[in-house]
């Protein structure tokens, strides 16, 4: 749980919230200071114990179906109990959980601070001084957990919070699990962020302490070199497929921190340096105590306002305003304006009322006018026609560009299960044997759904099978092509439908849709984490298959490279689509 935005939803939405809300009858909310995926996060103030502290509320996305609510509800309170049962100074504290009009918030401290992906962007890589103290303090942290049973399984630089006195906090227990805690998802469900996720845990493994290790290394080195460890051009499908199966990047320092980031990035779980021997390594390194580490600017801080505070300072106001309004009577040679004057300059003569008219008319042709040229002018330099040609679209070109060559095709058996104890969601399709797969859960999507991806060993080509438990009555297929747009405009890149035509399956809602469309992902301008320059586009098709089946909506998608996408449609949508089946 996070009390400032993470590095990766470091955004303002522009969502109006209800402010000055009073929890319980004891927590009043101030202001928003992050969003999340699963809700918003509050600066509050305690009126009981009269502390200000922080206030995460569940954000429900509007339809979605009660057992899914549900299941968002428990995930909380499942992140409340990995939290209570730790004490620890590197650890966020949780003070309370408490219930209001039916939906749980989560009471911790709050710490004014900043994520250490925030400071590294800001600042850049920390010196080793700086990332000791980070790497001593999350192995502390982590230590402790892992001593009561919790494993994080989402370690990484936006989740971990550099006070601004200097204090190094663990938070965001959110998909933390205890030992003694039923999952809420199926076994392999890839959770995390794919930059800092443990190889095992990407190719389906369940998450271990071990998994935590990876996820300190990652941290650690991104703190010292400024990057992730895997940044594959922004692409988290092939930055998840280099985790896997790509070369683990050495760091830079070639001393102590450099051992410990390598000792702890090793594939084989068991082969991972310790959480004492990472202590043990780094002491040498630390600062002395009450050195000042971490630049922090004041109005950057996260403080929520002390309504005694603010109080006294209104208090001290209204006196002072009393005495100079008091001075203002004595040495005032007149009482100021009466009551019907306006305070403002004197309004402008009136106009003769033909004058008015005529004004009126020409403040429209001069419209007309403009707009009328800009339209013009806009088309002539985009080099359009100023008359727009009303006509078909054109057929796609395909290009007939080689991928590599298929391994047999093999019947894989999978359920795309939402939530544990979620009706329904399996399914069969054939992919070539060697193929790795990936599942992903979204359920706090707008559209809650559950995704698993079937990658090719090069991480170029990918078949994925999406399931929108109970989308309908509440949706239509048209909502989610127009997010398909959102998303790519979102990401910086561009979206280009192609083909929507009806397809021949049909519940008692609508009839199935494919699509063919084309996407270009933005160039980011720098190198990769193996350094080889990223800055060309990134452009794809994929054919897609747009299922309803009862309350669900299924989607089948095949994305190839654009260059081969007459292969792809041959050779793999062809092939694979026919052979998709959901089990009744």
């Amino acid at each position: 749980m996070g009390f400032v935005p993470p590095a990766d939803e470091d955004k303002n939405t522009g969502t109006q919230e209800p402010s000055e809300r009073l929890i319980a009858e004891r927590y009043r909310l101030t202001r928003v200071i992050g969003r999340g995926a699963m809700g918003t996060v509050w600066a509050a103030y305690d009126e009981m114990l009269r502390r200000q502290v922080a206030v995460k509320e569940v954000r429900l996305p509007p339809g979605m179906p009660p057992e899914e609510a549900d299941a968002m509800r428990e995930r909380t309170l499942r992140e409340a109990r990995a939290i209570a049962v730790l004490s620890h100074p590197n650890v966020v504290t949780l003070f309370d959980v408490v219930r209001h009009d039916g939906e749980p918030f989560v009471v911790m401290e709050l710490l004014p601070s900043r994520s250490l992906a925030q400071l590294v962007r800001k600042h850049g890589p920390l010196n080793i001084a700086q990332t000791a103290e980070v790497g001593n303090a999350l192995a502390a942290a982590l230590a402790a957990a892992h001593e009561a049973g919790v494993t994080h399984r989402d370690v990484k630089p936006g989740n971990v919070l550099v006070g601004a006195d200097g204090r190094v906090k663990l938070t965001d227990f959110g998909i933390a699990r205890s030992v003694s805690d039923s999952t809420l998802t199926s076994a392999g469900l890839l959770l995390g962020t794919p930059a800092y996720i443990a190889p095992e845990v990407a190719s389906g493994d369940p998450a271990s302490p071990s998994a935590d290790l990876w996820g300190l290394g990652a941290t650690l080195f991104a703190a010292m070199e400024g990057t992730p460890p895997y940044d594959v051009e922004d692409d988290p499908l092939e930055t998840v497929t280099q985790v896997v199966h790509g070369e683990i990047p050495p760091p830079s320092d070639e001393g102590v921190l450099g051992e410990v980031i390598r000792g702890l990035m090793i594939k084989s779980p068991a082969g991972r340096m310790s959480l004492t021997e990472v202590r043990r390594r780094l002491h040498p390194l630390l600062p002395e105590p009450g050195t000042r580490l971490f630049p922090h600017d004041d109005t950057e801080q996260s403080f929520a306002p002390n309504p005694i505070v603010e109080q006294a300072r209104r208090r001290g106001s209204e006196r002072q305003r009393a005495v100079e309004e008091s001075m203002a009577k004595e040495l005032a040679a007149d009482p100021g304006p009466l009551p019907f004057m306006l305070s403002g300059p004197p309004p402008p003569p009136p106009q003769k009322r033909g004058a008015r008219v005529l004004a009126i008319v020409a403040a429209v042709v001069l419209f007309v006018m403009s707009a009328g040229g800009g339209f013009a002018l806009a088309r002539t330099v985009a080099g359009q026609d100023v008359v727009p040609q009303l006509r078909t679209p054109p057929s796609p070109e395909i290009t007939s560009v080689q991928s590599a060559p298929l391994a047999a095709f093999v019947q894989r058996n999978d359920v795309a299960q939402l939530a544990k104890g979620d009706p329904g969601g399996g399914f069969s399709i054939n992919v070539p044997k060697n193929w790795t797969d990936f599942q992903e859960q979204r359920p706090s999507s707008s559209m809650p759904s559950t995704l698993l991806r079937f990658v090719s060993t090069d991480g170029r080509n990918e078949v994925a099978v999406e399931r929108f438990a109970g989308f309908y009555p509440h949706n239509k297929m048209g909502r989610y092509v127009d997010q398909l747009t959102s998303v790519a405009k979102n990401d910086g890149g561009s979206f280009n439908l192609l083909v929507q035509q009806p397809a021949t399956a049909q519940n008692s809602y609508e009839r199935s849709q494919e699509l063919i469309y084309r996407t270009i992902s933005p160039k980011s301008g720098k190198s990769n984490s193996r350094g080889r320059a990223s800055g060309a586009e990134v452009a794809r098709t994929t054919y897609a298959l747009l299922l309803p089946n009862a309350k669900d909506l299924w989607v089948l998608r095949v994305t190839v490279p654009t260059d081969s996408e007459e292969w792809g449609k041959t050779d793999l949508y062809d092939r694979i689509a026919p052979t998709f089946a959901i089990a009744s």
